[in-house]
């Protein structure tokens, strides 16, 4: 197999390649490397991790010479989102604030994938300190996507699924599209070929938004499967790293090497993780799937809800049960989000004072002067009006109005959940976004909280109630842009849910994008 064909391959097939020696780890890296530089106008990494990378695949070689590789994904390229902690490499969350931050120790979710021999990359773009749900609020820039780019006609090809009309539409538009955030870098980064399988964080539809926009998988495990340790946090009780891949059986590999227990997070579910396997032949004969009427939201586009609608068909017609059902605080979640968010990035943001790390003022004449001007400098706007916001809620006089309120609505909402599964509910489907990715220069025009609005309103109730959630790619719009749907389940149903997206994923067929034949290596 040629090795364009073999960067977009699946990671079962790779890893049977490397395991019967026909290919070299080192090979590979250095191929998705140069896909790196070759994406870069689209700014999906932050940081390249090229010296490392090569010592790291290296390795995989000699243990490949050995007959010792440490597993399917020993010497897969990867790439993790820069709000994970790696050891010896920056982690900047985006952020000025932290762009010389070099952490002594891994995030639990990086060491066991390099326990597991895999390549890091990169570290990739993101909304400052993942504030965001388009991934053009960083301080290294925004992060572009790749469909309807430049870069899809001149470096890759549609399979037999894409039309050339989608492709010649590419060329001719007038502005750039968004990824969706705040995982956009890891979604370009997977998308494009340049890593397997990328590692985002979910808080209220941030993996999940993502890879919608870019027609990948994006998994959103339940809150406490995998550990948070080293995920710099924005709202703890709803953080979740996430999984973007091209295709469900990766994200299985994936989330089994990252799932378990941490005695170093308190928030994991300190339980033995039962590894498993997706099937190739599914019978969803016996599946009852809910159709939420209220995420049939006044702003969803026409061709999303046409999306919607074939799929529901295809499970009728397969035999599974689909039913209406009700979820009615769900148009609350992002108004009690808003409150959430804000409080813990109050608290979390509140030890970025330029005194223990991360950066400092020039020419202060006061603690108080070093403090002020050190955050005004460091954060930018998006960052500081949701501080200022956050301690607003949080003031005594308040904080029963916003707060405490804010918590007894995400409780209905967490309700809601469970009232569909108590009706024998096995998995819900809807939209993941309520259109297809939006044109920068249009999304701009909103300001943050109106972003986060539209974006997420799918996404977020999941985070509420920390259920499991995936995004499924579904097909191309008539712009040639990527739709997709969301299907989430009770919590810890991760097999089910990945089963039920893979026998969607099958009937489905969504165009798959391939780089063009290329000198990779030297």
């Amino acid at each position: 197999m040629k090795m364009n064909k073999l960067l977009t391959a699946p990671i079962k097939e790779v890893s049977q390649k490397v395991n019967a020696g026909d290919i070299r780890p080192s090979d590979i890296t250095k191929a998705a490397i140069k896909v790196v530089s070759i994406i870069k106008p689209l700014n999906a990494y932050i940081t390249v991790t090229g010296n490392r990378a090569k010592e790291h695949a290296d390795n995989s070689d000699s243990r490949q010479n050995s007959r010792c590789l440490l597993g399917k994904l020993d010497g897969i390229p990867i790439a993790i989102k820069d709000n994970y902690c790696t050891k010896g490499h920056p982690t900047t969350c985006a952020s000025k604030m932290l762009s010389n931050f070099i952490p002594t120790y891994d995030a639990t979710v990086y060491k066991r994938l390099k326990d597991a021999g895999t390549v890091l990359i990169g570290k990739t773009n993101l909304d400052e300190f993942a504030m965001g749900s388009g991934t053009i609020d960083s301080y290294y820039g925004p992060t572009k996507n790749l469909w309807n780019s430049d870069l899809l006609t001149k470096f890759y090809v549609c399979d037999n699924k894409c039309t050339e009309d989608c492709e010649s539409r590419s060329m001719n538009e007038n502005s750039w599209h968004i990824t969706g955030g705040s995982s956009g870098g890891s979604a370009v980064a997977v998308a494009t070929g340049s890593c397997y399988a990328a590692i985002g964080s979910d808080t209220g539809g941030s993996t999940r938004n993502p890879a919608s926009y870019c027609g990948l998988i994006g998994l959103k495990p339940t809150y406490g499967l995998v550990s948070r340790y080293g995920l710099i946090p924005l709202v703890n009780s709803m953080d979740v790293p996430g999984i973007l891949t091209r295709n469900v059986d990766d994200a299985v590999l994936v989330l089994n090497s990252i799932a378990g227990p941490d005695e170093a997070d308190s928030t994991c579910r300190q339980k033995d993780y039962v590894p498993f396997d997706v099937p190739n032949a599914i019978d969803i004969s016996n599946l009852r799937v809910g159709i939420p009427t209220e995420y049939k939201e006044r702003n969803l586009n026409q061709e999303v809800q046409e999306c919607w609608d074939e799929v529901s068909q295809y499970l009728k017609e397969a035999g599974a049960t689909v039913c209406p059902v009700s979820m009615p605080y769900t148009s609350l979640s992002i108004m009690c989000y808003a409150v959430l968010n804000r409080c813990d990035v109050a608290s979390n943001l509140a030890c970025y004072d330029g005194i223990e790390y991360g950066y400092r003022a020039d020419e202060w004449s006061s603690v108080h002067e070093s403090y002020k001007k050190t955050r005004s400098e460091a954060f930018g706007k998006v960052v500081k009006d949701r501080i200022l916001v956050g301690n607003y809620f949080l003031l005594e006089e308040n904080y029963d109005e916003y707060y405490v309120k804010a918590m007894k609505i995400r409780r209905l909402i967490s309700e809601d959940f469970d009232a569909a599964w108590d009706n024998n509910v096995d998995v819900l489907l809807t939209p993941t976004t309520l259109t297809e990715a939006p044109k920068y220069n249009d999304f701009i025009l909103m300001d943050n909280q109106t972003q986060c609005s539209i974006q997420d309103y799918c996404t977020q109730p999941a985070n509420m109630a920390g259920v499991p959630a995936v995004n499924v790619p579904i097909k191309l719009s008539r712009n040639g842009l990527p739709l997709s749907l969301q299907l989430m389940g009770p919590s810890f149903t991760e097999e089910r849910l990945l089963t039920v997206a893979k026998w969607i994923e099958q009937r489905v067929q969504f165009p798959k994008l391939e780089l063009k034949d290329m000198p990779f290596t030297e």
